[in-house]
């Protein structure tokens, strides 16, 4: 008798497990495109679990050994080439630029990426800023742009972090 109660609590802590590893919410994906004359490409998942968001993914073609700018930005509009169709940092709060994470920042402002010596960047980390279908943070339908040049989190309201090296629009999954 005790072996059968052993089995039904190794099964139940199994399902339980399982129900708490399915239990993400909504998630969005981007598909980076290279802009104009850059070879710039990756792929970011977003999935949201309670008030987080989860970011995961990879960008290829960067600069080696340096940090690219990193942002949501405000139009789901990778038409005109350079990126710029996208517009300026989600912001639906309006604050200033500055550091994800820190106090006072865009929505939009996220880690910059630093590439490894092969020009790849790896992305992992956690938002509390951004959300996935739900309230006027919401990114499904923005841009995601990488950036040339590393974010200084100073400079109003862009960051100074350069042209437009990818674009994408980042949809529901």
């Amino acid at each position: 008798m005790n072996l059968r109660f052993a089995a039904l609590a190794v099964a139940v802590a199994s399902l339980a497990g399982c129900a708490a590893f399915s239990s993400s919410g909504p998630s969005a994906t981007a598909k980076l495109e290279s802009t104009r004359g850059n070879t710039t490409t990756g792929t970011v998942t977003f999935t949201q679990t309670g008030e987080t968001v989860k970011v995961v993914g990879e960008v290829r073609g960067l600069k080696p050994n340096a940090e690219h700018g990193f942002h949501v930005h405000e139009k789901g509009d990778c038409s005109s080439g350079d990126g710029m169709s996208t517009g300026g940092h989600f912001n639906p709060g309006g604050k200033p630029h500055g550091s994800h994470g820190g106090a006072e920042h865009h929505t939009g402002d996220l880690p910059s990426l630093k590439a490894d010596a092969g020009g790849v960047a790896r992305i992992n980390f956690e938002s509390r800023s951004i959300r996935v279908g739900s309230s006027a943070n919401d990114i499904v339908g923005k841009g995601l742009i990488v950036h040339r040049d590393p974010d200084d989190y100073t400079t109003q309201p862009t960051g100074n972090a350069g042209p437009r090296l990818a674009c994408a629009v980042i949809t529901a999954k």
